[in-house]
């Protein structure tokens, strides 16, 4: 039987200047708060922070993020946060740090507030994480309940990040149409264990369309630190399009073999998520065996906003076959989510086609 499901953040609060507002925000939900960041982003917003939360009469403890959303790092806050006996779970920062604040959340049965300070992946709005080893590789997903409570998206501040983070929220916010598509093909279930809806391939479509189309001028604007009209339109497309896009529609290869590429050592442990999502999209599309133009128009947005397209970009250039093969059979296990694209892919499939995406990219000047 057929089951179509729709899940999405109770609240999505998005503007420059919005997080000298959290503090109200908040207050709907809870007047006694867990904070948690790491020291480089509490250092730049900490003090905003701290201001709007006082501003609302929330009283709140801070933690530091040791930078790796593992399950050691997940019961270690948790345990500190039911000693302060905190009523709510506040994660300011990036993709780890959101998805080890909603692991904090789910462990305590609290609400959660996500404030991403880089546009640069669409865990702000997803009811999962991604949870890794102590030593960054790939563990597994966790699943929630709920969708966060509340995420308050201060585009001002996104727009102070480097530019290459914000265009990697870009390039994983472009794998979301195209994995939609593998699993609604593959008639698979989507992330919130249902159909894909109307309006979940609705979403990640128009996902699609606005990076595409305006992408490289919000690129532009944040080099120079602006929030331009196409910034305001990117960061709401990278992270509340791609994240309610990826989770109604659902996960195939671009993100499997994001997470086969933590099978090996090197450099590219290096890359940002979007660097390596945009790969692994490069890739799906390679097994898809989509057109050659289709595939030729990704690789020459992608080069236009600073993603790697070729081995060597992306730090593979040196991994041998061996290694290859490593990558493809962690990306086709049974844990993740490739077969959704195609669940009789081999391994050596998969190293081919990492190999196909570099041969392509090299021919297009």
């Amino acid at each position: 039987m057929s089951q179509f499901i729709f899940a999405s953040p109770r609240k999505y609060v998005q503007g420059a200047g919005v997080l000298d507002r959290l503090g109200e925000q908040v207050a709907e939900l809870a007047t006694n708060a867990f904070v948690m960041a790491d020291d480089i982003v509490w250092g730049l917003v900490g003090e905003r922070t701290r201001a709007s939360l006082d501003e609302a009469s929330v009283s709140y403890h801070y933690e530091r993020f040791n930078g790796e959303a593992s399950n050691n790092e997940i019961r270690r806050l948790a345990d500190i946060a039911r000693g302060q006996k905190t009523a709510l779970v506040i994660g300011v920062g990036g993709g780890k740090t959101l998805d080890t604040a909603k692991a904090v959340a789910d462990e305590l049965d609290q609400p959660v507030v996500i404030v991403p300070t880089i546009a640069s992946t669409d865990a702000p709005c997803s009811a999962l994480s991604v949870i890794y080893t102590d030593e960054g590789v790939f563990d597994s997903y966790r699943f929630y309940k709920r969708n966060p409570d509340l995420v308050v998206v201060d585009t001002h501040v996104c727009a102070q990040a480097p530019v290459r983070l914000f265009a990697s929220g870009i390039a994983d916010g472009l794998a979301t149409f195209v994995e939609a598509q593998a699993v609604k093909r593959s008639h698979a279930k989507s992330m919130v264990g249902g159909d894909p809806t109307i309006a979940g391939m609705a979403i990640a479509e128009a996902c699609e369309e606005t990076l595409l189309t305006w992408g490289y001028s919000a690129c532009e604007a944040v080099k120079r630190q602006v929030v331009a009209p196409a910034v305001e339109a990117v960061v709401e497309a990278s992270t509340l399009l791609s994240g309610l896009g990826f989770e109604n529609g659902g996960l195939a290869g671009a993100h499997a073999i994001h997470n086969g590429f933590t099978a090996v050592e090197g450099d590219i442990h290096h890359m940002t998520h979007g660097e390596k999502v945009a790969y692994g999209t490069l890739t799906q599309m390679v097994l898809e065996q989509r057109p050659d133009q289709e595939i030729e128009q990704y690789i020459r947005f992608y080069r236009s906003i600073g993603m790697p397209t070729t081995l060597k970009a992306i730090h593979l250039d040196g991994v041998d076959r061996e290694g290859l093969l490593k990558i493809g059979e962690l990306a086709n296990s049974d844990g993740d989510t490739l077969k959704n694209l195609n669940p009789n892919l081999t391994a050596a499939q998969i190293a081919d086609a990492i190999i196909a995406v570099d041969a392509l990219s090299q021919t297009i000047d």
